[in-house]
């Protein structure tokens, strides 16, 4: 131990020494080498990413649902396929129809992504997708007449579209994507998605970025789903890749940790979970037109 100390300390002596003396190399990658091996001589290790856990999600049921084209959202009694400008309300225990909200096409709502129910009410992400500029809005829903009855709108927005949100600590936090096609900018490809943390009143606090292992698996599209989980963690799901990610804040810097893959018998979307199993989750197989609910594993 002593001996490697020592080789750090003379390895930073001899750096520093020779630049003082106008002996630092000329040459640019040499320049770059000499400090390198400086560095790496007091110990420094280049960062590796944790590998993420390989999981499985168990399934548990599914239903047919015309409207689950977007995602789905659950209380203790019933779910709710979301399709775009319409909302379903459908038994949990027999999949039966009970109604429906219909808006109307090229409307006031465009585009619900996501949703969840709360207290007699379903609080749904819109935004204007596929138009520019990209704005968004809350669009909340009664869950008993299947009525909307308020709207809080956040205009046209710098971070791109709304596609989740949900309670953070004291406040909130949402998801935004970009797209690489003609329904995104120019300037700002899908890698600009982003997590970003509101106060109760939905003034800005913080955010976060993806990390690029999961930023590639949903190009060229984001995160259409995000919920925070029993264990603090967040849990996204993409646009149409089986799987669920999970992601840990991190101790330190802008971008979140990749911590699990999570094969889903859903194909990306949004997502809700379980009021009465944390560990339970709500989500669409857009392809087979079906709401599905399946079991979360254990995470290390």
């Amino acid at each position: 131990m002593m001996k490697n100390i020592a080789a750090a300390l003379l390895a930073v002596i001899c750096f520093s020494a020779a630049t003082a003396h106008g002996e630092e190399p000329q040459n640019e990658d040499a320049r770059r080498e000499a400090r390198r091996a400086a560095w790496m001589a007091m110990g420094i290790e280049d960062y590796q990413p944790p590998v993420p856990q390989e999981l499985t999600a168990t399934k548990l049921e599914d239903f047919t649902a015309l409207e689950a084209t977007q995602g789905v959202a659950a209380d203790e009694k019933y779910f709710y396929a979301v399709a775009n400008y319409v909302l379903a309300k459908y038994e949990r225990k027999t999949g039966a129809l009970i109604k429906r909200w219909i808006g109307k096409r090229g409307g006031l709502i465009r585009h619900m992504n996501s949703c969840y129910a709360e207290a007699g009410k379903l609080y749904c992400a819109n935004s204007n997708h596929p138009q520019l500029p990209m704005a968004s809005s809350i669009e909340i829903f009664d869950t008993k007449t299947m009525t909307h009855v308020e709207s809080k709108s956040f205009g046209v927005m710098d971070e791109g579209s709304l596609v989740w949100f949900d309670h953070y600590k004291d406040g909130w936090i949402a998801g935004f994507a970009h797209y690489d096609d003609e329904t995104g900018l120019p300037f700002k490809d899908h890698s600009y998605a982003s997590v970003v943390t509101y106060d109760r009143d939905w003034r800005k606090t913080g955010g976060y970025a993806l990390p690029a292992s999961i930023l590639e698996k949903m190009a060229p599209q984001a995160a259409s789903g995000g919920a925070i989980g029993d264990d603090g963690r967040l849990y996204v799901m993409g646009h149409d890749l089986p799987e669920m990610y999970v992601l840990d804040f991190p101790e330190m810097g802008p971008v979140m940790t990749h911590v699990a893959t999570i094969a889903a018998p859903a194909e990306g979307q949004a997502f809700a979970f379980d009021p009465e199993d944390p560990r339970r989750v709500w989500a669409i197989s857009r392809p087979s037109g079906k709401v599905v609910s399946f079991t979360l594993p254990e995470i290390d």
